[in-house]
């Protein structure tokens, strides 16, 4: 005798519940995964970003003082640039303190490289700082290399970054101090 008001699940509605669930859980999967990956490109571009920025901003603050610009175009050296000064104290009559700042490229690999500044002066100034890192130095890649020119009084610097899949790259211009 067979019991007409005992309910169950067919084989057929725990296949087809079975399949949603699946479903639902690959989606959320997938869009968990997709909110990493997101968030690893934006980390990646924003690291980019930062490092554009502070060879732009260490580049320009030195420039901004400089009296003679020297711009090293070759791919053979590692000097990038170089900037002189003299700074004077109150009193004219007293000898002025010199300073001289070298960019240059340190650890070059595939293009990307670390930008360090060496600061001398003659008040007893001898140091050295990482400015950037994954920095694109490439010369045989003219258009979107790290790259300086100077056509007097105007300093002109293209710097570009890569990191992970990230890149930036940003123009900057810098008129330099006029010679009194």
């Amino acid at each position: 005798m067979i019991k007409r008001d005992q309910r169950g699940f067919t084989l057929i509605e725990l296949l087809v519940t079975t399949a949603i669930v699946a479903l639902m859980v690959g989606a959320a999967a997938m869009a968990t995964f997709q909110g990493i990956n997101i968030t690893q490109r934006s980390n990646d571009h924003m690291t980019a970003i930062r490092q554009v920025q502070n060879a732009g901003y260490w580049i320009s603050r030195d420039a901004l003082m400089a009296e003679q610009v020297i711009v090293d175009d070759d791919p053979a050296t590692v000097d990038f640039l170089t900037l002189l000064w003299s700074e004077w104290d109150e009193d004219k009559h007293s000898h002025p303190i010199n300073h001289s700042v070298t960019y240059y490229f340190e650890d070059i690999a595939g293009g990307i490289t670390k930008l360090k500044r060496i600061h001398w002066s003659s008040a007893g100034a001898d140091e050295q700082t990482l400015v950037a890192e994954y920095i694109y130095y490439n010369p045989n890649d003219p258009d979107d290399t790290t790259k300086v020119s100077f056509q007097s009084p105007v300093l002109t610097m293209q710097i570009a970054a890569y990191f992970g899949e990230a890149e930036e790259t940003k123009e900057y211009t810098v008129q330099r101090r006029s010679n009194f």
